[in-house]
């Protein structure tokens, strides 16, 4: 089988993005991957702190970064209703200014379905190509801005009928936006033209878990030369032709409310199934129709993740459960290096920079530790406010969103 890190290549740079930007949820490869060096370890409310900037609202939606310029999204409460401006908002990466902040949809507070505790209305991270900025606010709808705000187009024609609210996040495939749209009513995947907004498939996905409603984000993988979007849902795990939709194969589970992105790399596809009781599942993507007795190389139960996303790090697949348990395994067997509680609630994803893993508690506790087969804490550090959105990492920076805040944390003289 010839598997290659499409990843990788599907974001070899041109001018228009460097290979320093974080442009898409879990960065430019989407695994949670930073190349660079001197990140630091440790940080407060001031140590290792550039910059802090009050963001207006609420919203769970990670940053991303494209030169020079921060971008995430959020929900804010209109004065004298129960509405949202639901707004796409840029900052000054080096001063942490808000450059623009442009109204995307309004909300209406009175129909709008009731959300979860740990959700926002401003979930799903936005996501660039060097041209345009395109944001998604789960069933409310979807929009492409140019760079300095102006909304391109709309698009809120797909409706569905959300469970907690919206949650995964779109991917670029070429000239496509493609994302899952798993609700009570319907699930399926879909792909919107970048230019135009228009709908250029949509495939059902024609569940039939008792609990159909799931957040994951897809990922793009090539697979002897044919693209595939991997995108789990409630019961299955699908891979999608990125060109026109059709399923290539799918691997079934018992499972729901799936939220964790997928990650790739020695040949397999790495998942988590979601509630009640998780499995990660290693999975080789080069079948078709059904592979599940087939193509599954190895299962690990114990300290799978139901929100955290796993991180791929050389030969060793790292992660943390929503209860504090962080794990190493071998990614090609499944055999567990070490289990550990490092303690508290997680629903971000760790990062790996520099031979070392970022995990991010609910709380706003950082820990750092030092990735290898051996168990070690490097460093903890507290912001002392709930966090639920994902880092974002570029030029030497670790742009962390708090509760109210944004955060440019670095080395400081």
């Amino acid at each position: 089988m010839r598997v290659s890190a499409f990843l990788f290549a599907i974001f070899a740079f041109t001018n228009s993005v460097r290979a320093e930007d974080w442009t898409e949820f879990r960065g430019p490869t989407g695994q949670g991957l930073y190349t660079g060096k001197n990140l630091p370890i440790e940080w407060s409310t001031t140590k290792n702190v550039a910059w802090k900037t009050s963001i207006p609202g609420r919203g769970w939606s990670s940053p991303i970064l494209l030169k020079g310029r921060v971008y995430l999204t959020s929900a804010v409460p209109i004065k004298g209703s129960k509405d949202l401006s639901l707004k796409a908002i840029c900052l000054d990466a080096g001063k942490g200014t808000i450059l623009w902040q442009t109204e995307v949809f309004v909300q209406d507070g009175a129909r709008a379905p009731r959300i979860h505790g740990k959700n926002s209305h401003a979930s799903p991270t936005p996501i660039t190509d060097g041209k345009r900025l395109y944001v998604h606010f789960g069933h409310q709808g979807s929009a492409a801005l140019d760079l300095n705000g102006k909304v391109l187009w709309r698009n809120r024609e797909l409706r569905y009928a959300p469970v907690h609210g919206n949650g995964g996040t779109p991917i670029l495939a070429g000239d496509r936006l493609i994302f899952s749209a798993d609700g009570a009513d319907k699930q399926f995947v879909v792909a919107l033209d970048t230019a135009s907004g228009k709908v250029a498939w949509n495939t059902d996905r024609k569940s039939q878990s008792p609990r159909r409603f799931s957040f994951s984000t897809p990922l793009l993988i090539s697979v002897n030369g044919k693209e595939q979007i991997i995108s789990p849902a409630s019961d299955k795990v699908g891979a999608y032709d990125a060109k026109t939709g059709n399923e290539i194969w799918q691997v079934k589970y018992d499972g729901y409310s799936v939220i964790p992105r997928p990650v790739f790399g020695h040949g397999l596809i790495f998942i988590s199934t979601g509630y009640n009781s998780p499995s990660v599942l290693a999975i080789r993507p080069d079948g078709a129709g059904d592979v599940t007795q087939t193509h599954v190389a190895w299962t690990l139960k114990k300290g799978a993740p139901h929100t955290p996303s796993l991180l791929l790090a050389g030969d060793e697949l790292y992660m943390v459960s929503d209860s504090g348990i962080a794990s190493c395994v071998d990614a090609k067997t499944g055999n567990v290096h070490w289990q550990e509680r490092i303690g508290g609630g997680f629903s971000a994803s760790p990062f790996f920079a520099d031979g070392k893993v970022y995990l991010q508690s609910e709380t706003g506790v950082t820990t750092v530790l030092r990735a290898g087969k051996t168990f070690e804490v490097l460093a903890t550090s507290k912001l002392g406010e709930r966090t639920f959105a994902c880092y974002a990492v570029a030029d030497g920076a670790i742009y962390l969103r708090t509760e109210s805040k944004l955060y440019r944390i670095q080395r400081q003289p």
